[in-house]
């Protein structure tokens, strides 16, 4: 039961995989806070769930030492489950017709995806490490967020798949520095999802994205994702692990 954790945290909770993330835990008993850019996104899901919403910038480490303190004192505890979805998706080459990709773009890529994720990480980690170990000597559970873009690039996706790469292998070496304190360092590589961008799709082109995917032939619903990082979180064999969530589909250069 995901209630036995007691104290969840997701980052990007304000919006799409992190929001729906947010509702699934709290549905099955965890309390959660909800972390996003946005705080008023923040705080209006944390109404809908019973949970605590706050502002935070996961790319500044002053917002989210502060955001871990706030969990701490509202809660009471530290998190034994923290979800980072928080993450921005840049498209440019880097050799186009005219120019090149501007040097800060691929900066703040990963800043926000990959330096972002590794502050939220070492955070939790420092919080879990506090935390009474329960029966089975576990303290907690990260689970981050990479892409299938990590392995599958497309022309254009350099700064992108970069990011999303460092936090595929920033899995395994946290994993093993963190078994000694019983916390466990999972990420999900979703495919192609339902965004706010894809809804706005015509549906000729939305058909031509779906015709990609082997089955289910559809786009991934955010609570897919969702049930992932429960079922993560149950498993507790599950550990240092990328994991594609992405129905047998592989990207193609462009």
């Amino acid at each position: 039961m995901l209630a036995t954790f007691g104290t969840a945290l997701v980052t990007g909770g304000g919006s799409g995989l992190g929001r729906a993330t947010a509702r699934h835990l709290a549905a099955n008993g965890c309390r959660v806070a909800v972390l996003d850019r946005d705080g008023a996104a923040a705080q209006a899901l944390a109404d809908e769930i019973g949970g605590l919403g706050l502002a935070c910038d996961v790319a500044e480490e002053t917002s989210v030492a502060t955001a871990f303190a706030e969990v701490q004192t509202v809660f009471g505890t530290a998190p034994r489950i923290a979800v980072s979805c928080a993450g921005i998706g840049t498209a440019g080459r880097i050799l186009p017709r005219e120019g090149a990709l501007p040097i800060a773009t691929f900066e703040r890529t990963l800043r926000v995806n990959l330096l972002g994720t590794y502050i939220v990480l070492s955070h939790a980690a420092q919080a879990m490490a506090g935390l009474k170990p329960m029966p089975d000597g576990a303290r907690g559970v990260i689970i981050n967020t990479a892409s299938v873009a990590w392995q599958d690039g497309q022309i254009g996706q350099a700064a992108y798949a970069a990011s999303k790469g460092g936090v595929a292998a920033l899995t395994l070496p946290a994993a093993r520095e963190f078994a000694r304190l019983g916390i466990r360092v999972m990420t999900i590589a979703p495919g192609l999802f339902e965004t706010p961008m894809t809804a706005g799709l015509p549906e000729d082109a939305r058909a031509a994205i779906t015709a990609t995917i082997p089955f289910p032939a559809r786009l991934g619903a955010p609570e897919d994702f969702a049930l992932l990082v429960g079922q993560i979180a149950l498993n507790p064999y599950l550990n240092g692990e990328v994991i594609r969530l992405d129905a047998a589909v592989r990207l193609a250069p462009r």
